[in-house]
């Protein structure tokens, strides 16, 4: 098998390289340099998730000068990196996002740039590419979003909790029912999931937990 190229993300953002296929495709700008090495975690407050086809379009990889494809396992996952969806190729999901954010935080319905601006702001440490965490209840929680759990990040599935890693969901465990937990996910799309938008998930993710009803 070929070696995997480093243009897969995790819930924290993090690109490495890894077999894991992704369901979506996106970018943060161009990131590569001297053919496929990426030398940048970002290049801009523009962060987006989109679907890997649309009209038939054929993106180039590790175009020079071009942005950088990146891929990610899930929309859970891409929403916990910090990314949303695109407003391009995926206008629906974008519609339903911004609809949501609005029925989870108030205020009128958010242009592209404003989404960015404040995503951004959630999820780096301004002036770094430290990730920011925020503090979180169990309780509070809703389907979809990332926590920091035993040292890596998890997924919140209703009454679970399932670990992530390069290699794809694990074994999942009961979700604690109070206690605070740092939030890989940025608050705002916290609040649009808990408003109502329902992200793809890995049915991985689905199948342990159907397994396992506590």
């Amino acid at each position: 098998m070929d070696t995997p190229r480093r243009n897969r993300v995790t819930p924290l953002g993090d690109i490495v390289a890894t077999p894991l296929r992704g369901a979506w495709t996106g970018n943060r700008g161009n990131l590569h340099d001297r053919g496929t090495e990426v030398v940048r975690f970002h290049r801009s407050a523009l962060w987006i998730t989109c679907a890997l086809q649309f009209r038939g379009w054929r993106l180039p990889q590790w175009a020079p000068g071009r942005f950088t494809l990146l891929f990610f396992h899930d929309e859970a996952v891409a929403f916990a990196a910090g990314h949303r969806p695109c407003a391009l190729c995926r206008r629906a999901d974008y519609q339903r996002f911004r609809q949501a954010w609005v029925a989870g935080l108030g205020g009128p319905v958010p242009l592209a740039k404003e989404l960015d601006q404040r995503l951004h702001g959630e999820r780096i440490v301004r002036g770094t590419h430290r990730r920011r965490l925020h503090p979180g209840r169990w309780p509070e929680l809703p389907t979809g979003a990332f926590v920091l759990a035993d040292d890596g990040p998890a997924l919140v599935h209703d009454r679970t909790v399932v670990p992530w890693t390069v290699r794809g969901y694990g074994e999942p465990r009961r979700r604690p029912s109070r206690g605070e937990v740092p939030v890989i996910t940025p608050p705002s799309t916290v609040a649009a999931l808990r408003a109502g938008y329902l992200p793809q998930l890995d049915p991985a993710a689905s199948l342990v937990f159907n397994l396992c009803r506590w």
